[in-house]
């Protein structure tokens, strides 16, 4: 279950990818489609909120505009053992 850290409500742009940078601002960078440009695209800081990340979670930009967070699952499955 994820739980909101900062309230922004972001409006999100069409054909861009928005994330949280190292810095725990919100950024976006153009998406690559079809024959566009090749290489690493220019990231730009959309708002700047300062969010303190934490070890263990994973933090994301939510439906509603807003920083949340979630517990990242570490470990995953265990294979079953063959006779």
């Amino acid at each position: 279950m994820a739980e909101k850290v900062a309230k922004v409500g972001l409006k999100k742009q069409g054909g861009y990818l928005y994330f949280i940078d190292k810095k725990g601002n919100i950024a976006r960078a153009r998406m690559a489609r079809g024959g566009g440009k090749k290489g690493r695209q220019k990231q730009e800081v959309v708002q700047k909120t300062g969010v303190k990340k934490e070890k263990g979670y994973l933090y994301f930009i939510d439906s509603k505009g807003d920083v949340s967070r979630a517990r990242m699952s570490r470990g995953g499955r265990k294979a079953k053992k063959r006779r």
